[in-house]
């Protein structure tokens, strides 16, 4: 089986390589990796430029965002199964070999997914961890309405049928993709330990996008007719004001 791994970047040369590196260090072989560069400035593509030969197609140019971008390279992935890694988090060494048993365990999902994964700071110190057991769109919306989209990934011939991402949307594009992926498969998870880590830092995107990520959660819930807010978010709303107060500090 095929893996598409698809990786979005717009100037992090500081953490690009650790994700690249994370992806061609996998333990399962028959991986396809795409990186969609939005026009880098900074020194993203020299580093880039240093794995080419391992990187199956690398596009640098302007795109319409994040979305845009993920959608571009869910277009040119060949594999049964896609998924993508953003350019500051990580994969661990057997995170798609243990994703491709379960998808090999449970053939008729839609989403596969790791139950746990762990949250790092900008130098790569683990600072907490979440884990998520999501069996339908309840429970999704239940643990807090974001997913656990680092080391998941989706049958491609079902992102293709719910026409991939929505492009209008800049925070939570992937619970839009979950929801809508819910409606054509079921959801499995791997729980026994993380398989992937997400980097909560000061400027990361969930870390800045404040009231706006908030608002993108409600218009997306509201879309699909699911409830709006759930009483469990209090964990990761506490690691995003840890990051927006350090932020401060150092500022």
């Amino acid at each position: 089986m095929k893996v598409s791994i698809i990786t979005p970047s717009y100037n992090q040369g500081q953490f690009i390589e650790r994700t690249i590196q994370s992806v061609l260090q996998q333990s399962y072989a028959n991986i396809e990796y795409i990186i969609m560069d939005g026009g880098s400035t900074d020194n993203t593509m020299e580093i880039v430029n240093r794995y080419k030969d391992r990187i199956h197609i690398v596009f640098h140019g302007k795109d319409k965002g994040q979305s845009d971008a993920i959608n571009r390279g869910f277009r040119l992935a060949t594999g049964s199964l896609v998924g993508w890694i953003n350019s500051d988090d990580i994969l661990y060494p057997d995170c798609v070999e243990k994703i491709v048993s379960l998808v090999n365990s449970h053939p008729d999902g839609s989403i596969y997914y790791p139950a746990m994964i762990d949250l790092i700071d900008s130098r790569d110190e683990k600072t907490g961890e979440i884990k998520k057991v999501i069996k339908d769109k309840d429970t999704l919306v239940q643990h807090d309405y974001c997913v656990v989209q680092q080391g998941s990934f989706y049958r491609s011939e079902l992102v293709n049928k719910v026409n991939f991402l929505d492009e209008n949307k800049h925070y939570c594009m992937d619970l839009d993709l979950w929801l809508k992926l819910l409606d054509e498969g079921k959801i499995y998870y791997y729980d026994e330990r993380a398989l992937a880590a997400f980097r909560l830092w000061e400027n990361s995107k969930t870390t800045t996008g404040g009231l706006r990520f908030f608002r993108d959660i409600r218009k997306t819930l509201q879309l699909h007719q699911m409830r709006a807010f759930s009483p469990n978010n209090l964990r990761l709303q506490w690691y995003m004001c840890k990051a927006a107060i350090k932020k401060m500090i150092r500022s």
